[in-house]
């Protein structure tokens, strides 16, 4: 299994710098990474660093929280597209799901998918730990009717990450139509495997070069 070709290589603590910015684009580029996932305001210069490589540029859009409004969502995407992004990982109104508003998450997630529509991939990202089950599964109900391209467990900021049991899940709802990506507390290539086996086909890892190397790392973050 290739699983460095799986792996969006990731950097979005707020205090990251240019440098390492460019340490991050440099191993995706040794490591064969599917890309770099990176905070808007670096989108620019991982374009430039990625130019003429196969190593795609994503970015988040309304994170962590989710609570942007919908035009700013749209915004922001555009403006990260514009910029060189060529996925997109935006986060779903958590408030709006829990308040069982499900027109308003559809028109927030469509809203970004209009604006990458024909230029970038679309990654939903749930919060799988703030939601129950029957809201995971509406929640990738949804995220298919409004045209998203994947979906995803977690910003790796808030209570907790992806599970085996989460992909699973969401695997059984999307289908083979959409991308599941696996993201938040996925440290090695055990639990990398794991979640590609429970139907992952991506995942989402600051530690990336352990998961490709099968090292251990026993540090924290995304």
């Amino acid at each position: 299994m290739n699983i460095a070709s799986l792996i969006d290589h990731t950097a979005l603590k707020p205090d990251t710098t240019k440098a390492q910015i460019e340490q991050l684009c440099s191993e995706a580029l040794e490591y064969g990474f599917a890309s770099v996932c990176v905070n808007p305001c670096y989108v620019s210069l991982c374009s430039q660093l990625l130019k003429d490589s196969k190593v795609k540029v994503c970015t988040v859009i309304g994170f962590p929280l989710g609570a942007a409004t919908t035009a700013v969502k749209a915004a922001e995407a555009a403006e990260a597209i514009c910029n060189g992004a060529q996925e997109v990982d935006m986060v779903i109104n958590v408030g709006a799901v829990k308040s069982g508003d499900e027109l308003y998450v559809k028109k927030d997630i469509e809203a970004v998918v209009q604006e990458a529509k024909g230029k970038a991939l679309v990654k939903v990202i749930l919060e799988t730990c703030l939601l129950n089950e029957e809201e995971k599964k509406l929640c990738c109900r949804i995220c298919k009717e409004a045209g998203a391209d994947f979906v995803k467990t977690s910003t790796g900021f808030s209570s907790g990450g992806a599970t085996v049991e989460d992909i699973r899940l969401m695997r059984g709802i999307v289908k083979p139509g959409l991308g599941v990506k696996a993201s938040g507390g996925i440290r090695d290539y055990e639990t990398a495997k794991a979640m590609i086996e429970a139907g992952a086909s991506r995942i989402g890892a600051s530690a990336s070069i352990a998961i490709a190397t099968r090292e251990k790392n026993i540090g924290s973050g995304y």
